[in-house]
């Protein structure tokens, strides 16, 4: 029997949202794209778990990259680098004036000085030039007002903490496009393929894990 989808290859994979029989090929390119894979489906959870190994070398190539600058990071401090590399990942400017690795680290390092100020008893706002890094900025600020609202207690090690992943951010992402050569977005795309949402969610998970939901947890 032919595969119902392409009418080519032999359809072989029991599909259990589609109720009938599929081939390998179509399974695998069309998983959770035009099929509504069910999350207790053998086939994706398999896929999950062993990816192919074009994407397990990308993987540890990427985390390889990011490890210098999380060494030094404590727990609470590598939560908020995970969070605002989100934020990152996330964020989308016009069209004609995408967001390049050099607006990331003038966002970072205008947000961290403010917090570092912040922390030491002093308010004082750090400006940014260019209006990609200003947008980033004003959402990297949001989102560290949201999940500082949460919390008890002072307010000076939270902004250290997140000042510091911030600087680690930086720090990425002026060298890592140095080192993949491309210094306009090397880190950015290092950054949306590691903190892409995992396509085996359901809707109201992904949902949740965005930053400002409160799906991300910062140890007190």
């Amino acid at each position: 029997m032919r595969c119902p989808i392409c009418q080519i290859r032999p359809a072989k994979r029991k599909c259990p949202a589609r109720g009938d029989a599929i081939c390998a090929v179509c399974c695998g390119t069309k998983r959770l794209v035009e099929i509504r894979c069910p999350s207790d489906c053998g086939y994706l959870a398999s896929a999950r778990q062993h990816p192919p190994a074009v994407v397990q070398r990308q993987q540890h190539h990427d985390i390889a990259l990011l490890l210098p600058v999380m060494n030094d990071l404590t727990e609470r401090q590598y939560q908020f680098f995970l969070l605002f590399q989100s934020v990152v990942a996330r964020h989308r400017s016009e069209p004609l004036r995408p967001l390049a690795d050099d607006d990331v680290s003038v966002a970072t390092a205008s947000v961290a000085s403010t917090l570092e100020t912040a922390s030491r008893g002093v308010i004082y706002e750090h400006s940014t030039t260019g209006v990609n890094a200003q947008e980033l900025s004003a959402e990297l600020k949001r989102v560290f007002g949201e999940v500082s609202g949460q919390m008890e207690g002072p307010r000076s090690p939270l902004e250290r903490d997140a000042a510091k992943a911030l600087r680690a951010i930086e720090e990425a992402s002026r060298g890592v496009g140095k080192v993949v050569g491309d210094e306009r977005e090397g880190f950015l795309n290092l950054v949306r393929r590691v903190m892409k949402p995992d396509p085996t969610r359901v809707p109201h998970e992904d949902k949740a894990a965005e930053p400002g939901s409160g799906g991300l947890i910062i140890v007190p």
